[in-house]
């Protein structure tokens, strides 16, 4: 299967020369990140989870949400995601890739890593966020790698894959409440401390997660002419709406939450993310611009006239995306942080180092993901 992502046209081999170009443009950042220390990036004593952890809890929900197309093919035999299903488990991979790729550059010294396994504690969140990560991604290969070979072969695949495959299911919903029990169980800070926090991540997982294949599924029309059909498009279209409004629901009782109670240590990091707190107000376009995005996207995606023409649902997808990838990948973890318990106000923004290392690991996943497609396009072009 490997073999097919050597061969490709002119294009193919231009996109993966940009990307590995990108990835040693990120290498080279990290080796100096690993030479002077991770005093070179943003963080500091107040704001020690930033832009990489911000990053590792998006793209968890993008991998987690791959069940969106296996839990419908495999258990309920909806046969309209027979094409779509090789492409949720190929993402899901690269996601976790990418995620497991931000923990390393967070924790500083390789070796820390190591130590986690060497030394488990089995009480902390990240050590089960790890080990859940890491049999995700294994339960992924397995699954598309013997699936892909017996439909290359013409064959049904083994009956033993059945019970792997669901065993994924409840996995990829546990990869991502772990990662809320990482934020949710901190006392401190009372921003995360929500018993909410995993439904939360859920709905924005569902929703950002079909939206990217929707999105993936018109490149891949275009580029190659492989159509999972309209059909497969229009429902994940419609899983991600109502993985939308829920989220939208979340963030609804939260706000009610804070604010009703009058939550001083609560409404703080509203006020931060929403109007600026003392003077700090890095963050506030970022959530509006989020905000009006969720109200299109919703708009769009629970409009039928809008949602089957496809055009507009490209551009829902897209705003889809970007609204959850603004709400988790910039103010959730930042504002989680920000003020500190002791009520002080810290800035923080992302240096160069930073952001050319995570644009190093995008690019890492985007190759990894493209080099996938690349084996399942030739396979299913040459059956």
């Amino acid at each position: 299967m490997l073999d097919k992502i050597f061969t490709g046209g002119k294009k193919y081999w231009a996109w993966m020369i940009f990307l590995s170009s990108i990835i040693g443009a990120g290498t080279l950042a990290y080796l100096h990140q690993y030479e002077v220390g991770l005093g070179v990036t943003g963080m500091g004593r107040d704001v020690t989870w930033a832009f990489y952890i911000s990053q590792l809890t998006f793209f968890v929900g993008v991998a987690a949400s791959a069940v969106m197309v296996v839990l419908p093919y495999y258990l309920h035999d909806y046969k309209k995601f027979g094409k779509i299903t090789i492409l949720g488990e190929f993402l899901a991979i690269g996601a976790v890739i990418m995620c497991m790729t931000f923990v390393f550059v967070d924790m500083g010294q390789p070796l820390r890593v190591v130590n986690m396994f060497l030394h488990p504690q089995l009480t902390s969140p990240m050590f089960w966020d790890s080990v859940s990560l890491m049999g995700y991604l294994v339960l992924n290969i397995v699954i598309s790698r013997v699936v892909l070979n017996a439909e290359r072969n013409g064959v049904k695949p083994p009956k033993w894959i059945k019970p792997v495959i669901y065993t994924s299911i409840p996995w990829a919903v546990s990869i991502h409440t772990v990662t809320a029990f990482l934020y949710c169980g901190l006392a401190a800070r009372p921003f995360w401390m929500s018993a909410i926090m995993a439904p939360r991540f859920l709905a924005t997982a569902f929703a950002a997660g079909p939206a990217l294949l929707i999105i993936i599924c018109f490149v891949l029309r275009k580029v190659s002419k492989f159509d999972v059909g309209k059909d497969a498009i229009q429902k994940l279209a419609v899983i991600a709406a109502y993985a939308m409004f829920a989220n939208i629901f979340f963030l609804a009782l939260e706000f009610f939450t804070a604010y009703y109670s009058g939550m001083h240590h609560h409404t703080q990091h509203f006020q931060l993310l929403y109007v600026g707190l003392e003077g700090n107000s890095s963050l506030v376009p970022w959530m509006w611009t989020s905000t009006v995005l969720a109200a299109i996207s919703l708009y769009i995606l629970i409009n039928p006239n809008t949602r089957k023409n496809e055009k507009i649902l490209g551009f829902g997808a897209i705003a889809v995306f970007l609204s959850i990838w603004m709400d988790k990948g910039m103010g959730l973890i930042i504002a989680g942080l920000v003020p500190n318990p002791l009520g002080y106000v810290v800035d923080y923004t992302p240096t160069l180092i930073e952001l050319t290392i995570s644009a190093g690991i995008f690019a890492l996943g985007a190759l990894i993901i493209s080099a996938l497609y690349k084996s399942v396009l030739t396979i299913r072009r040459q059956v």
